[in-house]
This record gives C-alpha cells, sequence and structure tokens, in this order.
C-alpha cells in the first residue's frame, strides 16, 4: 500500500484548482461586482494559502539536502518545477 500523501499536499491541490476555476470565473467577466469582489478576496487567500504551502516545501528540501550533505539551496523556482512535475 502507497504512503499516504501529506495534507499539506492535498490543500495546495486543491487550493491550486479552485484558484484556477475562480481565474477562469474572473477573466470570463460575466460576474456581477459583488459576485466578482467575492471571488477576487478567495482567490487573494487561495495564493497566500499555497504561497505557505510553497515555502514549507522549500524549507524541507532544503533540510533534506543538507541532511544528504548537498548543501545546495533549492529556489523557490526549482520547488515549483519539482511541484509542477514532469512535463
Amino acid at each position: 500500500m502507497a504512503p499516504k500523501a501529506p495534507s499539506s499536499n492535498i490543500d495546495f491541490e486543491k487550493s491550486m484548482a479552485e484558484l484556477e476555476q475562480i481565474v477562469q470565473q474572473l477573466e470570463a467577466g460575466d460576474q456581477p461586482l459583488e459576485k466578482a469582489l467575492e471571488l477576487f478576496e478567495k482567490g487573494i487567500t487561495l495564493t497566500r494559502n499555497c504561497q505557505t504551502a510553497l515555502e514549507k516545501a522549500e524549507k524541507r528540501i532544503s533540510v533534506l539536502t543538507e541532511e544528504q550533505g548537498d548543501f545546495t539551496q533549492a529556489s523557490a523556482q526549482d520547488v515549483g518545477d519539482f511541484l509542477d512535475g514532469p512535463e
């Protein structure tokens, strides 16, 4: 049986998917102003949550690489590429 993914990964993926939906709705431009503001506010919250998750992942990667004797620092772009997976 495969190990269960940490909940932060699940939350990150769900947040990203929801954020993408919100962006699509806002780009369509067919929302009333009040609804658009609500969507925008939720999008900002989701963006902050995703940024926090990425920062935590970056710290974990840095700790893991240091434990292995590799003192190379992972950049935020490296972490994002890792989380996006192979293209």
